[in-house]
């Protein structure tokens, strides 16, 4: 069931004792989909969540559910992967996919003209944002940010020789150190 839906988060370890945990985010627009009131499907089915309250901290997405009350229950949740029910994909900016390192990495990275620019060789799940590194044509490594600005097209599926990323560096982006 909700590994068709859109992926929006996966919990990660409690803050506090008022039931907040840490998401890994993997939706482009977090602060609508983490207003209060909404409802999540769960992996693994742990039933629907709904959210009490979200907030950013130092740069981190905390988020309260009202099934948890307490740090306890927020222990529990560890691992939840959060998907968007099927009647609300349509009402964010997300593509509707998520997607696990084994899936990209020895993927090739293409530029928006179809041109080579490397290798996918690791998906870094950051807490704010997620990274794909790269190692370039030219030897280098370099990180770009996974959002659909910058990585616009995934394709994953099929064989790997048949998997590809497009990249659409913002200039200066493999300058970097």
């Amino acid at each position: 069931m909700a590994a068709d839906q859109p992926l929006a988060a996966r919990i990660g370890k409690p803050h506090g004792l008022r039931g907040e945990v840490t998401v890994q985010v993997h939706t482009d627009s977090p602060r609508q989909r983490f207003e209060r009131g909404a409802v999540f499907d769960t992996e693994p089915d742990r039933g629907p969540l709904t959210v009490r309250g979200a907030r950013v901290h130092q740069g981190t997405w905390l988020l309260a559910f009202e099934e948890a009350p307490d740090r306890t229950a927020a222990e529990n949740l560890r691992g939840t992967r959060l998907f968007i029910p099927t009647e609300l994909a349509d009402d964010g900016d997300d593509e509707g996919e998520g997607w696990y390192p084994e899936e990209l990495v020895g993927a090739q990275v293409r530029d928006p003209s179809g041109a080579s620019i490397g290798t996918v060789t690791d998906l870094l799940l950051r807490p704010a944002q997620d990274l794909l590194q790269v190692r370039l044509d030219d030897g280098r490594t370099g990180l770009v940010p996974f959002v659909q600005a910058i990585v616009p097209q995934v394709h994953a599926d099929g064989p790997l020789e048949e998997r590809f990323v497009v990249v659409d560096a913002p200039d200066g982006l493999f300058d970097l150190p």
